[in-house]
């Protein structure tokens, strides 16, 4: 009796440890790293319109609809000097004469097409190295063709930050707001990443960045050989590229109202998996200390519910391990609430209470059908 006592005595201190151990874990990421985007001031109260020349490079396949769209808010942007080319790689539908009717509107859009080679396949990265060869300016700035800037002073806020030793302008890419509730998950899970990346950036840890909305040299991606060490791969042209070239010195982040973008998310759960299945072959080749930072905050949310749940299960202390476990949710949510402010992001708090459980098996249940099933290269 006496050894079953012990037994189950050590059992408990063994899970009250993990418990505590992952709490502490979990209080850094939200009140080390999350919270300095709550906190963040940036130094220029007002946008500012520099004179500083601008290539914004658009990569297009059957893109037709959404250059009729959203192109437009990019040409109209109100910055002195700008071109945009949007490379048109190999379309079938008429976005061809669509682009020649907005060349003739709007004489500083510039238009690169790649014919289909049935011969020769390739992804997104050709496409974006095409359209960066053909900028005639240093700084670049990069979207979707299914993106829309929230403002016309887009261009001019991201360009608030170039300065000589900035060489990236981290920007936030949102989604539209939508009804149903795919349209939240999607909003959150995007806000969600963007909490984590600004953050480390603003930690001094910058690691990705996201092609909705990017800023970056030509020199430097030149000197870095493009996507020379990732072209095999279907996805990378924004996160892995800056996980390769960003560092504390030169990167800066801009996520004020005024240089936002938003984008058409999925509309089916199947499609949504898709596009994550391809986003998350990517995480793999970040740079250790990239991995070791993101694994921790999963592995500590784990340890956190899987001993919570045990200790409630074994009725050990359940008014104090409650406690625990509001006290991280309240401390999620105040951070979540105030991320959610400066982002512009409307009526997903609570959602965030399923996704902190949901998104374990989510993006658990992404990587093993990767590794079961890995899917053919797909160019977006």
């Amino acid at each position: 009796m006496r050894e079953i006592i012990s037994n189950s005595t050590v059992y408990e201190l063994v899970l009250v440890s993990i418990l505590i151990i992952a709490f502490l874990i979990q209080l850094y990421y939200y009140l080390g790293i999350y919270l300095k985007v709550v906190l963040y001031k940036n130094k220029l109260e007002e946008p500012i319109t520099p004179n500083i020349p601008i290539s914004v490079i658009i990569c297009a396949r059957d893109e037709e609809e959404n250059l009729l769209s959203f192109l437009p808010s990019v040409m109209e942007q109100e910055y002195p000097d700008f071109e945009v080319v949007v490379v048109n790689d190999c379309s079938s539908d008429n976005s061809e004469y669509t682009l020649e009717a907005l060349a003739k509107k709007y004489p500083n859009l510039r238009v690169t097409t790649i014919k289909q080679d049935e011969k020769f396949t390739h992804n997104k990265k050709l496409a974006l190295t095409v359209g960066i060869k053909a900028a005639k300016n240093n700084w670049l700035v990069l979207t979707d063709a299914d993106c829309k800037p929230d403002s016309k002073k887009w261009l001019s806020t991201m360009a608030a930050g170039f300065s000589d030793s900035c060489e990236i302008v981290l920007g936030y890419g949102g989604f539209f707001e939508g009804k149903g509730f795919l349209n939240k998950l999607i909003r959150f899970d995007g806000l969600f990443i963007a909490m984590q990346y600004f953050g480390f950036a603003l930690n001094g840890r910058p690691y990705m960045g996201v092609g909705r909305n990017l800023a970056y040299r030509k020199d430097l991606f030149f000197k870095n050989k493009g996507f020379a060490s990732h072209a095999h791969l279907c996805s990378g042209d924004d996160d892995l590229f800056i996980n390769e070239v960003a560092k504390k010195s030169n990167t800066r982040v801009e996520f004020r109202p005024e240089a936002h973008t938003k984008t058409i998310p999925r509309n089916s759960y199947k499609r949504w998996v898709i596009q994550k299945r391809r986003h998350i072959t990517t995480s793999k080749r970040y740079n250790l200390f990239s991995k070791i930072m993101l694994s921790g905050e999963i592995t500590s949310r784990v340890l956190f519910f899987g001993s919570s749940i045990a200790l409630l299960a074994m009725i050990y202390y359940p008014w104090v391990i409650g406690s625990i476990f509001m006290l991280r949710w309240v401390v999620q949510l105040s951070i979540i609430k105030g991320v959610m402010n400066r982002l512009s992001e409307k009526k997903l708090l609570l959602l965030s209470l399923l996704y902190d459980f949901y998104s374990l098996f989510f993006y658990g249940g992404l990587l093993l059908l990767n590794r079961l099933n890995p899917r053919k290269p797909t160019w977006r």
